[in-house]
């Protein structure tokens, strides 16, 4: 069975996820709603050996067919001349960055009013509420908290045994409940969901060849509903979620998983993060389910934030 192929099919997947008006009409958190402070502080009971894990890659300062705009990393000041200040006593490095940081490279979140659909955000409000000074509603500052809770990873590359997910062959919805079967573990209500496709095992064995779109593979279209259904809190991935470029394009939904999640589920996207580590350690304490912590920047109005998300067992 296939999931929806035309642009009239998308929009009825739309309309039957959207959570428009489900927290009422001036919510801005979407299915961070879902993450109670009981569910919260339930799992934080699953650190039992305080083992932490990185889930980031790391600053993407190197130029790259997945970086077109590199994050700029600069010493300001060195310990070659420390005192530079003219401060007597006073010894130190400064530096400064800047990134872009949406993309392919940086591991970030995304806010409810990064992605559009027919001129309209999460919970109806128009796209023209994101201005040049910024977004007047659905920014980042939604999670200015912190986002906490239990994190589940589904690893879709163990479950095919092979090194990596195929560009031409998305992950499907059976395919989540599989990895839940083989992994004894079942995603729910309020839970952070990881999915691995391997990107990393992807650049190994599939070099990017000059002159080539940059391609990561991602989920089908068919998995939005069983997202919808799980009731999860956030989504992460080491890659974008949407196959990129698309397997099957769908007209006027180029990136649906987006589009969907987004703009009608409410629900943050952890994009491009580094999975290899987690599935390592998941691997080795035999067990999917951990507490996560992401922490986003308080960017007043922002469209997202760069993150770093720590997982401890």
């Amino acid at each position: 069975m296939t999931g929806p192929t035309t642009k009239d099919e998308m929009r009825r997947v739309f309309d039957a996820v959207s959570n428009w008006g489900r927290w009422g009409a001036q919510d801005e958190r979407g299915t961070l709603n879902y993450l109670t402070p009981e569910r919260i502080a339930a799992a934080g009971k699953l650190v039992r050996t305080g083992r932490q894990v990185s889930c980031a890659r790391d600053f993407p300062v190197m130029p790259g067919p997945e970086n077109p705009t590199p994050a700029l990393h600069h010493i300001v000041m060195g310990g070659d001349d420390p005192c530079a200040h003219g401060v007597p006593g006073l010894e130190v490095s400064l530096d400064f960055i800047g990134i872009a940081y949406h993309g392919l490279a940086s591991s970030h979140i995304d806010a409810l009013c990064h992605v559009f659909v027919e001129g309209k955000m999460y919970n109806g409000h128009p796209a023209t509420d994101v201005r040049s000074t910024g977004a007047r509603r659905n920014s980042i500052m939604a999670a200015k908290d912190g986002i906490a809770g239990r994190g589940v990873l589904l690893d879709i590359p163990r479950l095919r045994r092979e090194p990596f997910v195929a560009l031409d062959k998305p992950v499907r919805a059976a395919e989540l409940s599989a990895a839940e079967a083989m992994q004894k573990v079942v995603v729910g209500e309020g839970d952070i969901l990881l999915v691995s496709v391997g990107r990393d095992a992807q650049k190994q064995h599939q070099p990017h060849k000059p002159g080539e779109e940059y391609a990561l593979a991602g989920l089908d279209p068919d998995c939005i509903p069983w997202l919808h259904e799980r009731r999860i809190a956030v989504l992460g991935s080491d890659a974008v979620h949407d196959p990129s470029p698309p397997v099957r394009p769908i007209e006027g939904w180029r990136i649906p998983v987006h589009m969907c999640a987004l703009g009608g589920m409410g629900l943050h996207l952890l994009d491009n993060l580094h999975l290899a580590g987690l599935e390592q350690a998941c691997a080795s304490e035999n067990r999917w389910e951990f507490f996560l912590a992401v922490a986003p920047l308080r960017i007043a109005r922002g469209t997202g934030s760069p993150v770093n998300p720590i997982a401890i067992f």
